[in-house]
């Protein structure tokens, strides 16, 4: 690795605050050939509501309209970056259901570039580093060479965005159901009624329901169905418990 690489890599990990990271990262894309610089954050701030923290050196036209039009809800490069740690590189076959975003990058000389991402289970937070440029389309060897330095890059903001995040609680144990609650969700789980289970166990109709309840109180939910699948999710039933 040539020293001035090094150096400028070793100036952004020595960043503490993803500002000044930020920056030292801006400049490194540059160096390297790349005249446009994304980072950008969403995360879980309220339950069902996303915040993203987005830097980047592109046009503000082109962030104005990113914005106005929503056109995060629709962006394949988001779309792949949620589901997918693999880079990926921008293309007119990528945006082939969204062409007027494939021309408007064009437009605004922005049409170039790759993007990948880092994701965090235990904060929630799903960062993505985008490199872009006006001319010359990046090649599958290009990016493979300078892959190792997008990855630490993004890790280290990730690293410094995730930092500032409230700390999540810890996750709730898993409901302890009994033998018997098992068996009857089993049964329910197969459209038996209380009266066919308390038959099929030799119990009463009045203990099946009062083992339905006790299980749906454990399980969080509201009603016998919802602690059916509860408990599969949770593995008591099998995957293949219900029909």
């Amino acid at each position: 690795m040539e020293r001035w690489k090094e150096s400028q890599l070793r100036q952004i990990a020595s960043a503490t605050e993803v500002d000044i990271a930020y920056q030292g990262a801006l400049s490194f894309a540059k160096n390297i050939g790349y005249k446009f610089f994304e980072f950008s954050a969403t995360y879980i701030t309220k339950p069902d509501q996303l915040n993203t923290l987005k830097l980047n050196n592109y046009p503000a036209s082109w962030n104005n309209e990113y914005e106005q039009k929503q056109l995060r809800d629709v962006d394949p490069v988001v779309a792949h970056c949620n589901q997918s740690m693999l880079p990926i590189l921008w293309s007119e076959e990528l945006f082939s259901k969204i062409p007027s975003m494939w021309e408007a990058l064009g437009l605004h000389g922005i049409q170039h570039g790759w993007s990948q991402s880092v994701h965090d289970d235990e904060s929630g937070l799903c960062s993505i580093l985008s490199l872009a440029r006006s001319h010359c389309p990046i090649s599958a060897f290009e990016l493979y060479e300078m892959l190792g330095f997008s990855v630490f890059i993004a890790r280290h903001l990730h690293a410094l965005v995730a930092q500032t995040l409230p700390k999540r609680g810890p996750k709730p144990a898993a409901a302890h159901l009994s033998l018997r609650e098992i068996d009857v969700l089993k049964l329910a789980a197969d459209g038996k009624t209380a009266e066919e289970s308390a038959r099929i166990l030799n119990l009463s109709a009045r203990t099946i329901n009062f083992h339905v309840r006790s299980a749906i109180d454990k399980l969080g939910v509201n009603n016998k169905i919802s602690a059916v699948i509860a408990a599969v999710k949770a593995g008591y039933l099998g995957s293949g418990a219900m029909r």
